[in-house]
């Protein structure tokens, strides 16, 4: 009997212990060369393949490696890359254009769908010629084959690359050499040149994508996988028209290997029966975010069914049962089956046995491997042969669920324009205030005293002492550099959710669950798994201790409801709006402990709040309802003179602004540098009317910014929002950077403020 077929749609790439991470690093650092880092990538691409061919999967992908992102690797292989860095190559070319250096902005980093991986953005404009650099996919699928194992090649499809670039019209060096200096209409950052659409130049990339295909047939790739989860989202009429054009004209290449067209992340909707007529083999389903799209898999006999039903952004344990009679049902309406995860394992994290302590009923991408393993089992040998756990029962807390309803929705504030005179008033701020977004570098000592409390080689006591002598130094710098509004620079926390779970009931902490967020950037997101609860005040010590040490307002430093169910690994046993709610109940506590303390500016950040927007637009205005709900019940507890701040970043927020203006803070602060202000013109045209702290400087790069292009954008910015609602910040936190570059770029831009302030 022929083996059932299973495969994932992606993996991990970061290694068990982070390896990509340091390697880069390194490399970054000078501390190892291009060939070092270069043979740890291979190393960690290896140690995949055979991982996965040992579980049992018959089908292995690859090319899903990358050393910062593989939307930018996709738009290095297509020669997209903009012409601001044409004098750099290979490894320097591609990290400047994650990075930038001091001379060259990088491209815009945003959100991978809904999720909180970031990628970097293409920019495509009417002079864009793409031109193929086929190296990547076929050096590792040869890789593979030197081990005897056969991959499918994994691609960005063309159509999800074109939706997901930035439509611009590069016209000098200059436009792109830092952060922009005129309008977007001037400069043609934002919308590109008028009628110009990425979309625009699907049959120029057609041909580069057939040219790959013919490539790859060649040196005997039997089967490719083209990733399109743009089509999980709402599409337009025209843009079915080019996912049918581009998968007839992909189709009918006489010399290719197979094509797997996967989608995942939700319902396609009209897009499955588009695929269904098209010339490709297989189709990817997701039906663990896309249930629905077992209703239109009717249409799809002949086809190759990929079926996604084990989750691939989420780790808890699959219900085998459920996803055995999803593919049986399956079995009856394609012509082929092949039982797979919903989306890239890259999601979660690598391994649960390396972890002690956790709730029961979950699994890591090594166990949701077997999971897959295991459905093509029982498909082949009957049901039997999978035997279902038990579910686990999570933890109730009958005081927090009592307290929310009587709670209700909250207090009422009063309105925005009462409340910013009172605060003015309060805390006598200059006009233009500085400020920071909150965390400021981990320095090696941090760490070090963080790993000592871990290993018992200091006691609480010294860690306290530790941290407080690391408050001092960051207090007495801010009241150097001249900013307004201080911070305490976080250095007690190892994560803005992570440090908040380990303190809440109903969360729990993984040793080394690490997932990517970027680049380098690798989180532990907590696993939320039943009532949350807040046992204790969680930062009110911190911020206290650093209020006594300035006469300076020092900001209390909180993270959002809503951040904290997106970066966490939440509960599925009831709906997400009942859970941000507890969240918020844990935080209105908080915050009006640090009110009683003293604290009169508290920020409750939500990054996340656009990321969790919902893929298609009918279901957006429920989640917006509830996850403004639940900021406002986290932050209305206080009195009208406490100014409440949030920050948002990276994420297309000009999809969300009414939300913005519903959370009703007092301040909020945004990720500005690298869309160049666009989302000033977004809120000022929805009426925004609170303050505003438009990041005015990139601290996902290590260049410093020159006070001159800080003063411009401010002057930018001050075109859309009027100076007495305007603050002066960086982009986000500067957690990640070192001293030397934050104090520079810190001096610059409270130079910049003084003297917009002064004219």
């Amino acid at each position: 009997m022929r083996d059932q077929r299973t495969t994932v749609l992606g993996y991990p790439r970061i290694g068990p212990d982070r390896e990509l991470k340091k390697a880069v690093e390194a490399y970054w650092a000078g501390t190892i060369d291009a060939s070092r880092l270069r043979a740890v990538g291979r190393d960690l691409r290896e140690r995949t393949w055979t991982d996965l061919r040992d579980a049992g999967l018959t089908d292995i992908p690859s090319n899903t490696f990358s050393f910062y992102d593989h939307v930018l690797d996709t738009t290095v292989m297509l020669g997209a890359v903009p012409v601001r860095f044409a004098g750099l190559d290979g490894l320097d070319r591609y990290f400047a254009m994650a990075r930038g250096t001091q001379g060259i902005a990088p491209l815009e980093m945003t959100k991978w769908f809904d999720t909180n991986y970031h990628y970097l953005a293409p920019e495509l404009g009417p002079d864009t010629r793409f031109r193929l650099d086929w190296k990547k996919p076929l050096t590792e699928y040869g890789e593979a084959r030197e081990l005897g194992i056969e991959t499918r090649p994994v691609l960005v499809g063309p159509l999800s690359y074109l939706l997901l670039a930035k439509s611009t019209a590069e016209t000098t060096a200059e436009t792109m050499a830092g952060p922009a200096t005129g309008s977007p209409a001037e400069t043609g950052e934002s919308g590109g040149e008028a009628g110009f659409s990425p979309l625009l130049l699907l049959d120029d990339l057609l041909d580069v994508y057939a040219e790959l295909l013919e490539r790859l047939a060649s040196a005997g790739v039997a089967e490719v996988q083209l990733d399109e989860p743009a089509l999980a989202g709402d599409r337009s009429v025209e843009e079915l028209k080019a996912l049918a054009r581009a998968y007839d004209h992909l189709g009918g290449l006489s010399h290719r290997p197979r094509l797997l067209v996967a989608t995942y992340f939700g319902e396609i909707g009209e897009a499955l029966p588009v695929l269904a007529a098209s010339r490709v083999e297989a189709i990817g389903l997701d039906f663990v975010a896309g249930p629905g799209n077992l209703a239109g898999a009717a249409g799809l006999a002949g086809k190759t069914v990929v079926a996604g039903v084990v989750d691939g952004r989420n780790v808890w344990r699959t219900r085998l049962p459920a996803a055995l009679s999803t593919c049986a049902a399956l079995l009856g309406l394609a012509g082929e089956v092949v039982v797979s995860t919903s989306c890239s394992l890259m999601h979660v994290p690598l391994d649960l046995d390396r972890e002690e302590g956790l709730p029961e009923g979950l699994a890591f991408a090594r166990q949701k491997v077997a999971e897959v393993v295991a459905i093509g089992r029982a498909l082949r040998e009957g049901p039997e042969a999978v035997v279902p756990a038990a579910a686990a029962r999570p933890p109730v807390n009958a005081r927090v669920r009592a307290r929310l309803e009587t709670l209700g929705e909250g207090t009422a504030r009063a309105g925005h324009t009462a409340r910013a005179a009172l605060q003015r008033a309060a805390l006598g701020l200059p006009l233009l205030p500085t400020t920071t977004i909150g965390s400021f570098p981990q320095t090696d000592a941090v760490r070090r005293a963080r790993a000592d409390l871990r290993a018992g080689r200091i006691d609480q006591a010294g860690y306290e002492a530790a941290m407080r002598a690391e408050i001092d130094s960051v207090i007495a710098l801010q009241e150097d550099i001249g900013l307004d509004v201080l911070v305490h620079g976080e250095p007690e926390r190892n994560d803005m959710v992570q440090y908040f779970a380990e303190q809440l009931d109903g969360y729990a902490a993984t040793q080394h669950g690490w997932v990517q967020s970027y680049g380098t950037r690798c989180v532990r997101p907590p696993i939320l798994f039943g009532d949350v609860a807040r046992p204790e005040p969680m930062t009110v010590r911190w911020a206290v201790y650093a209020q006594s040490r300035t006469d300076r307002p020092v900001k209390g430093m909180l993270t959002g409801p809503v951040t904290m169910l997106a970066w966490s690994f939440v509960r599925e046993d009831q709906p997400l709006a009942d859970t941000a709610r507890q969240v918020a109940l844990a935080l209105r506590d908080e915050i009006r402990d640090l009110e009683a303390a003293g604290i009169r500016i508290i920020q409750v950040d939500e990054p996340a709040l656009r990321e969790l927007l919902p893929l298609r637009a009918a279901d957006q205005a429920g989640y917006l309802a509830w996850a403004v709900g639940a900021f406002r019940l986290a932050t209305s507890g206080v009195s009208d003179s406490t100014q409440i701040h949030t920050h948002m970043c990276y994420s297309e927020f000009g999809e969300i602004i009414g939300a913005i203006g519903d959370l009703d803070a007092d301040v909020t602060s945004v990720e500005a540098a690298r869309s160049r202000m666009e989302l000033l013109d977004d809120l000022g045209a929805a009426g925004y009317a609170r303050g505003i702290g438009p990041g005015v400087y990139d601290i996902h790069s290590p260049r410093v910014p020159e006070t001159g292009e800080i003063e411009q954008a401010l002057r930018l910015a001050i075109r859309a929002v009027e100076p007495e609602r305007l603050w002066v910040n960086p982009d986000c936190g500067l957690k990640t950077r070192g001293y030397a570059e934050t104090e520079a770029s810190l001096r610059n831009m409270v130079a910049a403020a003084r003297k917009v302030r002064a004219s």
